[in-house]
């Protein structure tokens, strides 16, 4: 699975009140908190993120409380992926319970600059900045994972293998 985006760049830290201020959390569907998704941290996100962009931060992304909405929030703005130092840990299995694809590479994190872009393979647990040509690795993601992110996160996998007897 290869994602292209264009970066946005944060620092250590970014909880998940900043991702999704908590004044929004009585919004359930994904469009309305993508309307408010960062907006406390970066008013200019919400309303120029693209569709493919991708987030990239430092250390400790997602901390906070453990609420879904912050990776939804991303994904439902058009977030593709989102490369960092690392993860809370409630995050990162939020994250890819929904289908929003997440990447820890401390070296890619450090070495992108907002506003470049990315090609991301992964199944080779590839970061390529396209205008410095440099190529990170991270881990790459097992095939039950890639499927799980493709069929758009844990639910829809669960019931596709259900309807599929196995």
């Amino acid at each position: 699975m290869s994602i292209t985006g264009k970066v946005w760049k944060y620092g250590d830290n970014v909880d998940t009140d900043a991702i999704i201020p908590a004044r929004y959390l009585n919004m359930s569907a994904p469009e309305d908190l993508a309307a408010h998704a960062m907006e406390d941290l970066d008013d200019a996100f919400r309303t120029k993120v693209a569709p493919g962009d991708i987030v990239v931060a430092g250390k400790n992304f997602g901390c906070g409380s453990s609420r879904e909405h912050a990776p939804i929030a991303l994904k439902a703005c058009g977030v593709s992926c989102v490369i960092a130092e690392s993860f809370a840990r409630i995050f990162y299995r939020n994250a890819i319970n929904i289908g929003l694809p997440i990447l820890e590479c401390p070296e890619a994190a450090q070495a992108i600059v907002a506003g470049q872009t990315l090609d991301v393979d992964l199944a080779a647990g590839t970061v390529a900045i396209r205008e410095t040509g440099r190529t990170y690795r991270a881990m790459p993601y097992p095939p039950f994972m890639l499927e799980l992110v493709a069929a758009g996160g844990l639910v829809e996998y669960t019931r596709r293998k259900l309807h599929a007897g196995g």
